[in-house]
């Protein structure tokens, strides 16, 4: 990466999030425009709702990666759009466009990004509230490194 483009972090989470998931994505999203980062999501509800709305409302810059077209479905706080009309394989798209990812929360959709996320193996992935899976002897089997607060994935992405 040149020295003189931002660091392009992915903040992925469910559609159907909880509150403090909702939370966590805000002051993610307000941290890392703070830091100049980019921030990338899905551009729909949940996590990446409030994802773009913590960054937006710091100056940041947010593009939204969307599985459709429909430019009634995106969430406020977005700076730019891509519309792949690929489903979930726009997933692909959103990890591999990204210099780090964060995790918060999970569902089935946040589990196949982690998943795109550790098969690169060349990023940070960090997870925040998000997926711990274990083999088949019940050993957890460490696929992203687990951050504390906020504040903790943010430093962990731009480490």
């Amino acid at each position: 990466m040149a020295p003189d483009i931002p660091r392009q972090v992915a903040v992925c989470g469910p559609r159907d999030c909880t509150t403090t998931e909702a939370e966590w994505a805000a002051e993610v999203g307000r941290l890392l425009a703070a830091a100049g980062a980019i921030v990338l999501c899905g551009g729909g509800t949940g996590v990446m709702a409030a994802v773009a709305e913590g960054a937006s409302s710091a100056g940041g810059l947010v593009i939204g990666v969307r599985p459709d077209t429909d430019r009634s479905a995106i969430c406020r706080g977005l700076s730019a759009v891509l519309y792949t009309d690929m489903g979930e394989a726009r997933n692909a798209i959103l990890i591999h466009s990204a210099d780090a990812v964060i995790v918060i929360g999970g569902s089935w959709g946040t589990l196949s990004e982690l998943a795109f996320a550790r098969h690169r193996g060349t990023i940070p992935v960090i997870s925040l509230g998000g997926w711990q899976l274990h083999d088949a002897t019940g050993n957890p089997i460490r696929t992203a490194q687990l951050a504390a607060d906020p504040a903790d994935a943010v430093h962990r992405a731009l480490a």
